[in-house]
């Protein structure tokens, strides 16, 4: 086996990750992450982004959802670099992606944007569910 995920969910799950540690080959890379964001908070945040793209500029331009989610991210303290396009003409961002965030993660930015859209007079909607 080179690569293996598995979420803690129930007692069988926590045996099979004990018995990979232990017959895993010296050098194995083993990480552990908080729980993944769940798809409601997903929703929340693309929401969000949405209202604000629509109704908040940045430095006198409009920005896209995508856009506004780097500089929140960038805002939280996730690194966030930009990079020289393949073309040498322009700049494209790079760094940690809102799908590898926490629970947590992605309440704390969440609870960032909410600050920031009551201080700004943004006004935010319900989003819409995932099925």
């Amino acid at each position: 086996m080179t690569r293996a995920l598995i979420s803690l969910t129930t007692e069988q799950d926590r045996l099979r990750a004990a018995k990979w540690v232990t017959q895993a080959p010296a050098g194995t890379r083993v990480e552990f992450k908080a729980p993944k964001r769940s798809l409601p908070q997903n929703d929340r945040l693309w929401a969000m982004l949405t209202d604000i793209s629509t109704q908040k500029e940045h430095n006198g331009r409009r920005y896209t959802p995508d856009q506004w989610k780097v500089l929140f991210m960038h805002a939280c303290g996730r690194e966030v670099q930009f990079i020289p396009a393949l073309d040498n003409l322009t700049f494209i961002p790079w760094g940690q992606s809102s799908s590898d965030l926490s629970k947590q993660e992605m309440t704390d930015l969440i609870e960032f944007m909410f600050a920031w859209g009551a201080e700004n007079g943004v006004s935010f909607h319900e989003p819409e569910v995932t099925a």
